[in-house]
């Protein structure tokens, strides 16, 4: 278990810290000579503890004596690789190996916060780790050439957070997992695509992923809310490519295991595949008619995370969405009137109330409380223009901003996860039943330990909910 956890340290509790360093105008003859000496097989090539390059022994031999050039007078600037492919020392291990993996690289130059120099991780210190982790699932979805493959590994991303919630993973840790390897089926899945049947496809779009997906709050199964924006201008021949393109993606997405949103939010759909000026004008719409259902669109759309394609495109979409609602406290109310339509299942003496009708017993664990978090938590964030997506990301900055108080938010987060916890729990009982995974919670499975957890998290959402109610007073009269 030790050996699986740390695939979720930082990096920089992992790297190496000893690094043997050189400048971009040392003479290459003497680097190479210090690289001997000190039996290394890189130089790490700074300019004022600042890395601007490596230096291997595969540049040397490739660039230097496979080409037949003199060495003597040649700096190491003009051999070496740049720019360097860097990762924070906050990283998480499983984010470098997927970089190892994607750039085809034997080491990672790990930096600080500026930008300086903290170590350096190599694929011989991966190997210090166990076999039964995330990382061969990484590297298997890098290596991936037919969609059959990637059906395979996201079956086994289940099976592996059924494991880990077992081991004492922290839930926070677990469902950015869960994000991280399935954005990197879904990516695989995309280059497939391209390299294989649309490789004269246009550059010029970008495919989105919106709600849980776009926070990165997945669990272990989420129904598909994605959209596709192009740019204007496109020839007719563009359009079709595109589309044919988009109906490929999304069935793929099926074949994998994905499965198909019931309300059709899916980019093969021309709803949801628009030219940016045709979003922008979609958009107007949507707040200028606050309707429930439009109300819901645009609180995907804030949640909206580009997966492959033009980050412009998808940067003047996001910023159309944060300009309509920046100061726009009638409809950052009117979300909030939607969310407080959402009852909190508890009793007049603090007692769990179940769903009524044919799920008498059972609880609703998303519309119970992960809902009016998330939402509440969108809704603060965007009438400040925080740009942060995740719930907890989001909740950090709201402290920073001085609208949440230190202690409301730790209250927050923990009431957060401990709900996603249950939901977790409760999608792995539906699988383990042969179910199809599932919000609902039955209580009368509920320890009385749970239920202490789970009422105390419920009750951090009804305080949550008056504070909003608080702060935008017309959401109650709508």
């Amino acid at each position: 278990m030790a050996e699986l956890n740390a695939l979720f340290l930082a990096v920089g509790q992992f790297c190496r810290r000893e690094v043997v360093c050189c400048a971009p105008e040392d003479n290459l003859m003497v680097a190479a000579a210090q690289m001997r000496q000190l039996k290394v097989s890189s130089l790490v090539v700074c300019t004022q503890q600042q890395p601007v390059g490596i230096l291997t022994d595969q540049d040397l031999r490739n660039k230097v004596a496979a080409a037949g050039l003199c060495s003597k007078h040649l700096c190491v600037a003009e051999v070496m690789s740049s720019p360097v492919i860097q990762v924070n020392a906050a990283t998480a291990l499983y984010e470098a190996l997927y970089r190892l993996s994607r750039y085809k690289i034997r080491r990672l130059v790990v930096t600080d916060d500026q930008g300086g120099l903290f170590g350096i991780l190599s694929d011989s210190d991966i190997l210090r780790i166990h076999t039964r982790s995330p990382q061969q699932l990484v590297l298997e979805i890098a290596e991936a050439e037919q969609v059959e493959q990637l059906k395979e590994l996201h079956q086994r991303v289940g099976q592996l957070v059924h494991y880990l919630v077992g081991t004492g993973v922290a839930t926070v840790e677990l469902v950015r997992l869960v994000a991280h390897l399935n954005d990197r089926i879904l990516m695989r899945l995309t280059e497939l695509l391209l390299a294989q049947d649309f490789a004269d496809m246009t550059e010029d779009f970008s495919f989105m992923v919106l709600g849980s997906e776009g926070r990165k709050e997945q669990t272990l199964t989420t129904d598909q809310d994605n959209a596709l924006i192009y740019a204007d201008g496109l020839a007719p021949e563009q359009l079709r490519t595109l589309e044919s393109f988009s109906h490929a993606l999304i069935e793929g997405l099926i074949a994998i295991g994905v499965p198909p949103c019931p309300g059709g939010i899916m980019a093969k759909n021309p709803t949801w595949r628009r030219s940016l000026s045709q979003w922008q004008a979609v958009l107007e719409n949507w707040f200028a008619s606050p309707t429930p259902e439009n109300i819901m669109k645009v609180s995907m759309f804030a949640d909206l995370r580009r997966l492959y394609g033009s980050s412009v495109l998808t940067q003047r979409l996001q910023t159309s969405v944060a300009g309509c609602l920046r100061g726009n406290d009638l409809y950052l109310s009117q979300m909030v009137a939607n969310l407080l339509r959402f009852d909190v299942p508890l009793g007049w003496f603090g007692g769990l109330k179940s769903t009524k009708g044919e799920k008498s017993g059972w609880l609703d664990i998303k519309k119970a409380g992960i809902f009016a978090i998330t939402e509440g938590v969108k809704i603060l964030s965007l009438a400040q223009s925080i740009e942060a997506t995740a719930t907890s990301e989001r909740i950090e900055q709201l402290v920073k901003s001085e609208i949440l108080e230190p202690a409301t938010a730790a209250d927050l987060q923990a009431s957060f996860f401990a709900l996603v916890q249950f939901r977790l729990r409760t999608q792995m009982a539906a699988l383990d039943a042969g179910q199809r995974p599932h919000n609902l919670l039955r209580l009368s499975d509920l320890t009385r330990m749970d239920q202490e957890r789970l009422r105390a998290a419920l009750t951090g959402v009804s305080n949550f909910q008056q504070f909003l109610a608080r702060r935008y007073p017309l959401a109650r009269s709508m």
